[in-house]
């Protein structure tokens, strides 16, 4: 496994590699749902490349850039341990040079849900994905559901700007209770983990209400803020019931929907979602 720390060895390295080429972009502190990513890229593609870069732009003035997790001998270990071919290490003043001022903002997509209290989030995401992209030149590039709107807001950019990178999305990996696996899950306590398990009762109960027919958005929006009320350690930020490629909210839904959610428990910010009507609910747990 050759680790890359520069910009400049990376763009070298890329031009000597086996293809097809598969990238798996992480800020680290890596568990099982980052794993899948890099299992699923072993199987599609002749070379792995797995990035590792905690991207400064995407955290707000009052985020946690300095706390976010991080685990970098670990995060190796386990790459290794899976036949992980490149490790992209680079550095923020690497990625963001002085006098560094262009950015890439995606539209609509983009404006909605997390982008509403996070206004220059995802122009963060948007720009370090770009350049990703654009350093090590993958044929396929991997992301997980968990992040849905993360997920459209790169398919908008990567056909808006003709990337011609293929994007792959593999369903969230749970933990046994249904919370949804994230490197934020480190921040909450004992009494925390435990109250942010309402997460998934929420979705569930969406699940359950379309299966049985119910298609008022409104009438599933009120079932799951009464769940995520019933917890007093949970404070919700937003229920969205919306079109799973525009994220705009439906009134009523005919086929699909992509039901989100956001809440904080402490000063923890928990996103977790279902897509209801593609996907049977039991492969949403593993």
């Amino acid at each position: 496994m050759k680790i890359v720390l520069t910009v400049s060895e990376m763009t070298s390295t890329m031009r000597e590699v086996n293809r097809p080429l598969g990238l798996v972009p992480t800020m680290g502190a890596l568990h099982q749902g980052h794993l899948s990513l890099v299992r699923r890229a072993k199987k599609d593609n002749s070379t792995v490349a797995v990035s590792i870069f905690v991207n400064p732009t995407q955290f707000g003035p009052k985020e946690d850039l300095t706390a976010y997790p991080r685990n970098q001998e670990q995060d190796l270990t386990l790459l290794e341990k899976l036949g992980v071919d490149l490790v992209f290490i680079p550095q923020p003043d690497d990625i963001y040079p002085t006098g560094f001022d262009t950015w890439v903002n995606v539209g609509q997509v983009a404006s909605r849900l997390e982008g509403e209290s996070r206004p220059e989030h995802f122009r963060g995401v948007a720009t370090v994905v770009t350049k990703l992209f654009n350093i090590v030149r993958p044929d396929r590039a991997y992301f997980g559901q968990k992040d849905a709107q993360q997920t459209q807001v790169i398919r908008r950019l990567n056909n808006d700007l003709n990337l011609g990178v293929e994007l792959i999305a593999l369903p969230t990996v749970r933990e046994i209770d249904g919370l949804a696996m994230s490197s934020r899950n480190a921040y909450l306590s004992p009494a925390e983990r435990l109250a942010a398990r309402v997460l998934w009762t929420a979705l569930y109960q969406a699940h359950q209400m379309y299966s049985n027919g119910v298609r008022q958005a409104s009438v599933i929006r009120e079932a799951m803020q009464y769940i995520i009320g019933a917890e007093p350690a949970a404070k919700l930020e937003y229920i969205s019931i919306a079109d799973p490629d525009t994220l705009s909210e439906l009134d009523a839904i005919r086929e699909t929907a992509l039901v989100s959610l956001a809440i904080r428990i402490g000063k923890t910010h928990l996103i977790d979602n279902v897509v209801l009507g593609i996907f049977p609910f039991e492969s949403y747990l593993h």
